[in-house]
């Protein structure tokens, strides 16, 4: 049976909104479901939530899964950093689809940074992260997948994860194994972890499903089972 990624990797939704104004978005949709905040286009900030760094027993974590790390104000991002540096027990996970607009020097060891990128148009993200981001750690998550990605740069980056579209709207959007196949061979001629989410299962079917981590994602994992014994 496929792994669900929010089994591995908790949500930690520090800041609430984003700008960029994707159609399919599903956390807008949330938001606006159990009023979360007043105008999801303009993000807010919630510093209280940064007590659960604390938490000793480690854990991976997606900091952006309501927002966009580039509609993060500096001072937030300061703020969250310097809890990350206190906290190297767990890993934290960033992703943006507005890398262009970044200007980010991180020398955290726990900290991953990444881009979506939905279709091939949008491959010039992965080039900005490198450019404007300079970091530790590097992912990309192709996701939802509307088209061939072709042949993809990957270099520099330490973990792949691809998925289709969710919801209402997946019955209009398909993924086509190929395009998970190529992006797979082409992240593991690299030595890149791959990671398809479960959403791809009955597309590309259960005993075919790749869900690799990164070795630091796996220690935590491993930590948290004798934590719990």
């Amino acid at each position: 049976m496929a792994v669900c990624i929010k089994d591995q990797i908790q949500n930690m939704n520090l800041v609430i909104g984003c700008t960029v104004g994707c159609p399919y978005c599903y956390a807008r949709n949330n938001v606006k479901r159990w009023h979360m905040i007043d105008d999801f286009s303009h993000p807010e900030f919630f510093p209280e939530k940064m007590r659960m760094m604390d938490k000793p027993c480690p854990h991976n974590y997606l900091l952006t899964g309501m927002s966009d790390l580039a509609g993060w104000e500096m001072e937030w991002r300061e703020q969250v950093f310097s809890k990350i540096r206190e906290n190297p027990q767990h890993q934290f996970l960033f992703l943006s689809k507005r890398p262009d607009l970044l200007n980010i020097s991180a020398d955290l060891d726990n900290a991953w940074f990444g881009v979506t990128v939905t279709r091939r148009s949008e491959l010039w993200r992965i080039d900005a992260l490198r450019e404007n981001v300079k970091a530790k750690h590097y992912h990309v998550t192709f996701e939802p997948l509307f088209d061939d990605p072709g042949v993809v740069d990957l270099s520099g980056m330490d973990w792949v994860v691809v998925g289709t579209m969710t919801g209402a709207q997946s019955k209009k959007v398909r993924t086509e194994p190929a395009w998970a196949y190529s992006l797979t061979e082409q992240a593991h001629a690299l030595n890149i972890p791959v990671f398809w989410k479960e959403d791809l299962a009955p597309i590309m079917g259960e005993v075919s499903m790749i869900q690799e981590l990164p070795q630091a994602f796996c220690e935590v994992l491993e930590a948290q089972r004798a934590w719990r014994k």
